[in-house]
């Protein structure tokens, strides 16, 4: 198995290569001048007396001038190869130096796990392309330590709620059954009220299936207007004494038709369920700035601004003065959530000042 070749190895080979290259064809150029440069050739020689002619002496001027360009090279390359292995030198400590920020990164992501996400690199220097591929690996831990958060806390309230009816459901039948004088009313009301229970969870399953779906992102995109997603969940909708209002104008977008639809169920449950005796809920549709809108306000109790975030989140409930007047699994606006970020979509929670809560999702054009 062949050693493996690393990122300061191949760039000192690289700075190496580049110099004997550069080298090369520096010593070929001046040789090539010096070459066919003009030599000052012998002074010539007296003229005999009487004007003869004397026989040309021998011509050592060649030969010095070929001698010169040999020596000439020789000592270039010579000078080339002393420069070459400095050449090597030099780019291994320079590359050492360039990519030791990068070996201190790579040991501190080893010792980064599951269970200890808070590390960070942290890294300092100057501004350069290492440092910002620390920064950026820093915010994809940053978002992984919150999704592990996220993970563990809706694990964790997932199986409070699941355990919960199965408790009152063991707890009810065993106390029917220790009951000798049981009779079939008695045991028909405990029957009802396991019946009760069992479709909690079974409605509490199909709502952790639909966030996980929305959550995997979308499959098929169909084009659909809101203002008929809405109209549809408001029909035959039993408001309990809640006036709806309403004002769909035309909003297309594209997306999954059963996860948009449940969508807009959720929002207009969420409206009706969390509302006060006589209250109301609005809903609109309509485009903004370009991009498809669902609007759903309710009244209600007032909600402090800060809170609003929490109603996001998997089975978080506000526990003073917003009370539901059907059975709520605290998973609707969680769902909304999921499905509008499959959409790439926006969701907008604001408390109003009156009391109540004014939900905005926005999709992008078709």
């Amino acid at each position: 198995m062949s050693r493996r070749r690393t990122v300061r190895l191949r760039l000192t080979l690289l700075y190496t290569g580049l110099f004997l290259t550069a080298g090369v064809v520096l010593v070929a150029l001046i040789y090539l001048l010096v070459e066919h440069s003009p030599f000052p050739g012998p002074p010539p020689a007296p003229a005999p007396p009487g004007g003869a002619r004397l026989p040309l002496p021998p011509l050592p001027f060649e030969e010095r001038q070929a001698e010169t360009l040999r020596r000439l090279l020789v000592n270039s390359l010579i000078a080339l190869v002393v420069m070459a292995v400095a050449a090597v030198a030099l780019g291994w400590y320079t590359a050492g130096r360039v990519l030791r920020p990068l070996g201190e990164m790579t040991a501190t992501v080893r010792r980064i796990t599951a269970d200890r996400l808070d590390r960070r690199l942290a890294a300092t220097g100057p501004d350069d392309e290492l440092k910002e591929l620390a920064d950026t690996f820093d915010e994809l831990l940053d978002r992984l330590e919150g999704a592990f958060t996220a993970q563990r806390r809706f694990v964790a309230n997932a199986s409070h709620e699941l355990r919960t009816p199965l408790t009152l459901q063991q707890a009810m039948a065993e106390v029917a059954l220790a009951d000798p004088d049981a009779d079939a009313a008695s045991l028909r009301a405990v029957l009802e009220r396991v019946l009760a229970a069992g479709r909690h969870q079974e409605r509490l399953i199909e709502a952790l299936l639909t966030l996980a779906r929305s959550q995997q992102g979308l499959h098929r995109r169909d084009p659909l207007d809101l203002a008929e997603v809405a109209a549809q969940t408001l029909e035959g909708r039993d408001a309990g004494g809640v006036r709806i209002e309403t004002d769909l104008r035309p909003a297309p977008a594209s997306g999954d038709s059963a996860l948009l639809d449940r969508l807009a169920a959720n929002l207009v449950d969420n409206a009706l369920r969390y509302n006060v005796p006589g209250g109301w809920i609005r809903v609109t549709t309509g485009v903004h700035d370009g991009r498809a809108a669902l609007t759903v306000a309710n009244s209600g109790p007032p909600i402090p601004p800060e809170r609003v975030p929490d109603l996001l989140q998997p089975f978080r409930r506000l526990d003073s003065g917003r009370k539901a007047t059907g059975d709520g699994l605290g998973l609707g606006l969680s769902i909304v959530a999921a499905i509008a970020e499959a959409h790439h979509g926006r969701l907008d929670a604001r408390a109003l000042p009156e009391g109540g809560l004014r939900v905005t999702v926005t999709l992008p054009p078709p």
